[in-house]
């Protein structure tokens, strides 16, 4: 999964594989900016609707027809929305005619809740 950082293209499992989570030890600036980009996506009411309609769908699929659909915004806007979740690595898409199918990348949302372990005796 590809996060921008700073201009650049990274992994986000790379960010988290050398950053533990944050009851254990302090994200430097380079881990913070990028982990921040993912969750700076899901931080809009948009997005994270556009996410919640994939992962409650049944077969963990949707067609963008669908999504668009659930909005009163314009299709340029909705796809703005859908680009930056897949840059972030939130979602994967594949066109199928002329169609297009978005669906979850469980390993980010996996690497986000990794993170954000802490003990309760925090």
């Amino acid at each position: 999964m590809k996060v921008y950082t700073g201009g650049r293209r990274m992994e986000l499992l790379e960010i988290l594989e050398c950053s533990p989570p944050l009851a254990r030890e302090p994200l430097d600036a380079e881990q913070a900016a990028g982990v921040a980009r993912v969750f700076k996506a899901l931080g809009d009411p948009v997005r994270l609707r556009i996410v919640s309609i994939v992962a409650s769908r049944a077969g963990g699929e949707v067609c963008v027809c669908d999504i668009t659909g659930a909005f009163e915004l314009s299709q340029p806007t909705i796809s703005h929305h859908l680009k930056v979740l897949k840059e972030v690595g939130l979602l994967t898409s594949e066109r199928r005619a002329s169609w297009v199918y978005y669906r979850l990348v469980p390993e980010t949302l996996g690497e986000l809740s990794a993170l954000l372990d802490v003990p309760a005796t925090v």
